[in-house]
């Protein structure tokens, strides 16, 4: 199912990209985007063939990235030409990121980590226990909340960095290859914690995974091949 033919005009839309170019640094590729819009609320699998720019449009919608032309609106406010301080202050309080890079801070404690997100979204209130709740679904030991990122394995760290960008229940929550450092079952915790956060907070989630396996779980799918295209700069 496309999530843009499924659309229905009666449900807000949480993200609304229009004529969106970026070119690759030092190449002559250019990711063109036409039109795409995702519903408040919708749960996208996001697929294609490395290479073909799922983690480049991840980036786009983070914000990480700036489009070289064209619009990317977020929750109905123009993102993509918001000024870089207040471009990074809407991704704290109303994104929710998880990319193949942790981007932990090795030296701190993990629950450290998860409050660091707090403190960006500007979230007074206490995260500590959310955040072993967190911990524990993901199935960590408690204990790892007292341990250094770095200090921890891959699929820890990868877990880690789940926990920490659901920590302020975000609108829009981008997640890419999560679970390819867990095993089966905790990937099946993972993926049944997170639509059901999803769910109850109305979270617009985009899913990059190559696990086709993974598709179910979500409520549409979208091939980049649809979505996009690269072609030569002109």
């Amino acid at each position: 199912m496309n999530s843009q033919q499924n659309r229905n005009s009666s449900v807000p839309v949480a993200i609304r990209l229009k004529d969106v170019h970026h070119r690759y640094p030092k190449s002559q590729v250019t990711l063109s985007i036409p039109h795409w819009e995702v519903q408040t609320g919708d749960k996208v699998f996001l697929h294609g063939p490395s290479g073909t720019g799922k983690t480049t449009l991840l980036n786009l919608l983070a914000g990480v990235l700036q489009p070289e032309s064209g619009e990317i609106a977020l929750l109905d406010q123009p993102f993509s030409s918001l000024p870089t301080r207040k471009r990074d202050k809407f991704r704290a309080k109303h994104i929710g990121v998880v990319f193949q890079q942790f981007n932990l801070v090795p030296h701190l404690s993990v629950l450290k980590n998860i409050r660091l997100a707090a403190y960006f979204a500007d979230n007074k209130a206490s995260v500590d226990s959310k955040a072993a709740a967190m911990i524990n679904a993901l199935r960590l030991p408690p204990e790892v909340l007292n341990q250094s990122a770095g200090s921890l394995s891959v699929g820890q760290q990868q877990r880690v960095a789940i926990a920490r960008a659901l920590i302020n229940e975000p609108e829009i929550l981008l997640v890419d290859e999560p679970t390819s450092a867990l095993d089966t079952d905790a990937r099946d915790a993972f993926m049944n914690m997170l639509t059901a956060l999803c769910e109850t907070q109305n979270t617009t989630l985009i899913f990059v995974s190559h696990d086709k396996s993974l598709e179910k779980y979500l409520s549409s799918s979208v091939s980049l091949s649809a979505l996009c295209t690269l072609r030569e700069a002109e």
